[in-house]
């Protein structure tokens, strides 16, 4: 009885792993000639008809020996294994039911039996979520801990917001009392970090997972976790989970008690560490001896890396984003850390994801700024092995650019450069560009960046190809350096006591400052103006000019036949961040000008703008945003 009080009572923490690992290996009751077997959890916690055949992992103790059987005759256990120390079965089942129902699983051993409920539910229907997400959508970057914290209950242990690397509180009824605030700003579709249960003292980011089948309760409960995607879609908004199969935290229990011997690539006292250089992933003449610390090497030399190419581990993960997806009705995935695992078990992953949810949307992080890389892991690319299906990976490349043009004084050709390899993803109008994220310092925290040149950073964010993605606080000019300073809390989401953040609530207009308002106020009329214009949002790009300080480039439709009534609109986009007034002259001829006229200004500052003959001249002030809409000229 004392592994089923340790899972009933305790809270799972590091502790508690340990000392229910410990009494499972324990010489006295682990493979005991008879003892009765017992089934304290079993993952997925249940599962769907209609669903590919689940595969069934018992933990437990005394399992070695035993014989399972279904109570629903129809349903066959075709494969059974059994870890040698009897501390984990695995089910593999021909079918689930035709029908909803709960059975109950028994395992029968020369000591005794054991049995627990299991139930096979009814699936979502298919408008119940499962929207995926495109570049008519804005993504909104929220780690959970740090955005709003909507239940003090909940707070636990580790709860100190006075340490950078603590628990500060921030959960998912947080995030659901603020959607008035996220929706208001123009965003549609909402990226929440892992919510899965991480019991350690620094684990608030929620990428060390203790259990990938559980909400972390700091983070609240399942039931939030849907109360929140049920919130967002009565909205016509989105919600992407953050997903980690690369790897689980130190302090899972499979770390010291695996359900096979090579579930993981190496074990905690001998594994390889990670590095992170992909250019041998994708260069055909490199060894594996310079792929595999990628692929196979523990993240941060802490991280358990999970051995993806053992095919229970691969259908143990799949079933896993299955499971999140189904329960709460996802509309896409954020998979963290990409590379680090082959390409093999990306195209079995996601091509079940996809088999089950057409619409579903995967991005993937790909830390890299080279184009040439980043690429290399898209889907419907095959030059380095065989198709991940990854719908996109976020735009490292462009975030790069951005960052070196806008605070480090690189010119504009910095970012058409990256543009121009856009011919190597497939997809270029699926790619989420951003400026920053929880795992990069804020933009304003460079040297060299100002407000004034964060402002300009948005209006290419917002105008360019693709959809973009905003961190969670880049919209009220937040401050941060390195992790951990850059996740702190979002003003107005906590309470302030014993902390240094004030009560000033930027959720709300009136309690922002003035470089909060009037940062927040721009992004929203830029968020605002792509949505009212089908040009910016899914239409494709042309750069027409690009100069050490300026840039110019058109959205719309058939680009490259000139102005006509079928093409619609055309949106000019013109960004001057020099600290002088600048004159472009901007051929149009052959472009996706060619025939148009200027119907007016959408957007920022009022330009002097007029055609002489074939070239547009542009007379734009020092550190200035211009959006103009034109269309074709009277004939």
């Amino acid at each position: 009885m004392l592994i089923k009080w340790f899972a009933g009572t305790l809270r799972w923490n590091s502790v508690t792993f340990a000392m229910a690992a410990a009494l499972l290996m324990s010489p006295m009751i682990a493979n005991a000639q008879g003892a009765s077997p017992r089934m304290v959890k079993v993952d997925p916690p249940n599962w769907w008809v209609a669903m590919p055949a689940p595969m069934l992992l018992i933990q437990g103790e005394h399992l070695d020996g035993v014989q399972f059987r279904l109570s629903d005759r129809a349903l066959r256990v075709r494969r059974t294994h059994i870890s040698e120390n009897g501390h984990w079965a695995e089910l593999w089942l021909s079918a689930p039911p035709v029908k909803p129902e709960t059975i109950t699983v028994t395992a029968q051993g020369p000591g005794g039996r054991a049995s627990l409920p299991y139930t096979f539910a009814a699936r979502r229907e298919t408008r119940d979520g499962f929207a995926g997400f495109s570049s008519k959508d804005a993504m909104y970057l929220i780690m959970t801990d740090r955005f709003a914290d909507g239940d003090p209950s909940n707070n636990g242990s580790g709860y100190d917001r006075a340490k950078p690397r603590g628990w500060h509180g921030g959960d998912l009824r947080g995030i659901i009392q603020h959607l008035d605030y996220i929706q208001n700003l123009g965003v549609t579709t909402v990226w929440i970090t892992p919510v899965y249960q991480n019991q350690e003292a620094q684990s608030y980011h929620g990428y060390g997972a203790t259990d990938m089948y559980a909400v972390d309760e700091h983070f609240g409960s399942l039931a939030d976790l849907k109360a929140l995607a049920a919130a967002l879609h009565q909205r016509g908004m989105k919600l992407v989970l953050d997903t980690v199969p690369n790897h689980v935290g130190p302090a899972h229990i499979w770390v010291n008690d695996s359900p096979e011997p090579d579930w993981f690539h190496g074990t905690k006292q001998q594994h390889r560490t990670a590095q992170g250089d992909f250019k041998p992933l994708t260069d055909p003449h490199a060894p594996w001896l310079t792929q595999r610390d990628v692929t196979e090497g523990w993240f941060a030399n802490t991280l358990p890396d999970l051995n993806q190419e053992n095919a229970t581990v691969a259908k143990y993960l799949t079933q896993n984003a299955v499971w999140w997806i189904e329960q709460a009705g996802l509309d896409g995935l954020r998979i963290d850390t990409f590379p680090y695992v082959g390409r093999e078990f990306w195209k079995g992953y996601l091509g079940e994801v996809h088999s089950l949810y057409p619409r579903v949307t995967a991005v993937g992080e790909v830390f890299n700024p080279d184009p040439t890389i980043t690429s290399a892991f898209a889907g419907g690319v095959t030059r380095n092995g065989v198709d991940t299906g990854l719908d996109t990976p976020f735009d490292f490349p462009t975030y790069a650019a951005l960052r070196d043009v806008f605070a480090h004084g690189a010119p504009m050709s910095r970012l058409t450069e990256v543009l121009r390899l856009d011919a190597l993803y497939p997809h270029p109008e699926r790619l989420v560009p951003f400026l920053g994220n929880h795992d990069t310092m804020r933009f304003l925290s460079e040297q060299g960046a100002t407000p004034a040149k964060l402002k300009l950073a948005f209006a290419i964010l917002t105008t360019m190809r693709g959809m973009p993605q905003l961190y969670a606080g880049d919209e009220i000019a937040m401050m941060g350096g390195e992790d951990p300073d850059n996740r702190r809390d979002f003003p107005g989401g906590f309470n302030a006591e014993g902390t240094s953040t004030s009560r000033q609530d930027a959720f709300i207009a009136a309690s922002r400052t003035l470089e909060q308002s009037e940062m927040h106020d721009w992004v929203k009329g830029l968020l605002d103006l792509r949505r009212s214009n089908p040009a910016l949002s899914n239409g494709e790009e042309q750069v027409l000019q690009s100069g050490p300080n300026v840039l110019a480039y058109v959205r719309g439709q058939s680009l490259q036949s000139g102005c006509s009534v079928q093409a619609g609109d055309r949106v000019l986009v013109l960004i001057n961040k020099g600290d002088q007034a600048e004159t472009m002259e901007v051929p149009t001829q052959h472009t996706a000008l060619e025939a148009c006229r200027n119907t007016g200004l959408l957007f920022g500052a009022k330009e002097s703008m007029q055609f002489q003959g074939d070239i547009l001249r542009v007379s734009l002030p020092p550190s200035a945003t211009t959006i103009v809409r034109f269309n074709p000229a009277a004939p």
